[in-house]
């Protein structure tokens, strides 16, 4: 006897939670990346790395960008590569560690990141921001919160 397939109202709400989770970080990282892209030619792999240079006050070595981004060491590398290629970031080495190196923003850089965090405002403003009231960004920020607090995950 075949199985049926469950309604998304038989769903247990943990699994339409995660469900809801999966695809809206996948549509809206999608819709941000092609919003970046074209208006600033800036995957928004770059803009995540961009934003935690930008909310640094001083150079932030590679090895935090690895462990703060959601991007591998390797692609982390590469990342700066390409912003550094393009004049958006400096590698200097670290006066605490001789065998690091720090990034940071150039100016342009920084300019670049702050019109790009406007692109992307705008972007998630009639699909994301535009919708939810304080309470629901606040309840979101305290579920994120409780999940990146797992060590585990």
């Amino acid at each position: 006897m075949a199985k049926r397939k469950l309604t998304q109202a038989e769903m247990p709400v943990a699994d339409h939670a995660f469900y809801g989770l999966v695809w809206a970080g996948t549509v809206l990282t999608e819709r941000v990346d092609r919003a970046l892209s074209k208006a600033h030619d800036l995957p928004v792999s770059w803009f995540e790395v961009m934003l935690w240079l930008a909310s640094s006050p001083d150079p932030v070595p590679a090895s935090v960008l690895g462990n703060s981004t959601m991007l591998s060491r390797s692609q982390v590398s590469r990342v700066v590569d390409a912003l550094q290629s393009r004049g958006l970031v400096t590698r200097t080495p670290s006066a605490r560690d001789a065998r690091s190196v720090e990034v940071s923003l150039t100016p342009e850089g920084h300019q670049l990141f702050e019109a790009a965090d406007d692109t992307r405002r705008a972007c998630l403003a009639p699909v994301f921001t535009d919708l939810l009231d304080r309470q629901d960004l606040e309840a979101l920020s305290t579920v994120w919160q409780k999940l990146k607090a797992n060590k585990e995950g």
